[in-house]
């Protein structure tokens, strides 16, 4: 009797992650397939060349290829993909001479205006209104807090891991998301569900 096969798809990343470091390509593409839209999302949020973003991301997978024998075998590897494409594009803008030659990723300025409207909209204070001003707030914080907002809020990571991702310590990845809400609760005017449900999210 044979052994039946699970579909790719069911596996989850530490699989295949474990599978390509002994050379699968399957599960190779499969991690390929399953981050790149996120990873080109992040990307354009943090350079607003969409064809370098997308060159950055190939060549994140590539050396991960290239170098599996020697990969961590115990990663979050969503994280660590959001990392290594963050640090791709911040060599790109150090050899580009657009940051005057630092490799600091201070230097990169969080572009994208992201919105929570989708996953509020069930809930019975979300008005248009409502979620419209909240997305106001949102989008004029500080563009580091509002990356950490954007990394644990949308891309459910960590606090470990977006310092790890941010290239600062735990307590100023705390910081920056602590601070973000606050200055979010300072001018949030609306009902404090709503308002609840991101801070909740955000810790």
């Amino acid at each position: 009797m044979k052994t039946a096969i699970l579909p790719f798809t069911n596996f989850d990343d530490n699989t295949l992650w474990n599978n390509l470091k002994e050379g699968d390509e399957k599960s190779f593409s499969m991690l390929f397939e399953r981050y790149y839209a996120d990873l080109v999302r992040y990307g354009n949020s943090l350079s607003p060349y969409e064809e370098k973003v997308q060159d950055c991301i190939q060549d994140v997978f590539t050396d991960i290829w290239v170098y599996r024998s020697s990969l961590q075998g115990s990663v979050m590897v969503k994280a660590y993909l959001l990392s290594s494409v963050r640090k791709r594009i911040a060599r790109l803008f150090e050899r580009d001479h657009i940051f005057r030659k630092t490799t600091s990723t201070d230097s990169i300025a969080f572009l994208l205006e992201f919105s929570v409207e989708y996953e509020l909209i069930d809930d019975d204070y979300a008005t248009k209104e409502k979620v419209v001003h909240l997305n106001k707030l949102l989008n004029e914080l500080p563009s580091r807090q509002k990356e950490a907002l954007y990394l644990r809020y949308h891309q459910g990571l960590t606090v470990e891991q977006i310092a790890e991702i941010l290239d600062v310590n735990y307590q100023s990845a705390s910081n920056l998301l602590h601070r973000g809400l606050l200055s979010l609760r300072k001018e949030w005017k609306g009902a404090y569900s709503l308002f609840l449900l991101l801070s909740s999210s955000s810790f």
